[in-house]
């Protein structure tokens, strides 16, 4: 989620799990955290599952046959993104399972925080009609200045 500056009459920018306003940006990441693609930007209030059907991201998985670790907000996307087991009594296996997949996880949360980085990012202050030309702007500054 991306801070914008909006006041509480726009509903569909605010999100209740962050409790301020938004946009909902989906990320792409190869195993090495390198940023591959950034989808256009949502409403805040709009569901990380939401988006990434909305933006045809299950289904690319499926038919590339690749597998994705994703966060608990997307549970029930289906085969292609691997989640955590919910709950507090969770058996050893489980926990284990978690762990693991937190290791691999947290290469593509490092990814969004190198996005974040850009002081642009930090808090978005257009047109919500803008951020989506604008994150694509970032990822392409981003990808110029890591490839060497």
């Amino acid at each position: 989620m991306l801070p914008i500056d909006r006041i509480a009459a726009d509903r569909p920018y605010y999100s209740g799990k962050k409790r301020h306003h938004g946009m909902n940006v989906q990320v792409l990441t190869d195993p090495f955290g390198r940023l591959l693609w950034a989808s256009p930007a949502l409403p805040g209030a709009t569901h990380d599952l939401t988006a990434a059907r909305e933006h045809g991201i299950l289904d690319a998985l499926t038919e590339a046959g690749l597998n994705c670790w994703a966060d608990k907000g997307y549970q029930g996307a289906g085969h292609p993104v691997r989640v955590p087991f919910k709950g507090r009594r969770l058996k050893r296996w489980q926990r284990r399972h978690n762990t693991t997949h937190a290791k691999i996880r947290c290469v593509g949360e490092q990814a969004m925080a190198t996005l974040k980085g850009w002081r642009l990012l930090r808090k978005l202050r257009c047109s919500t009609h803008r951020i989506t030309a604008i994150v694509k702007a970032v990822l392409t500054l981003h990808l110029a200045t890591t490839s060497g």
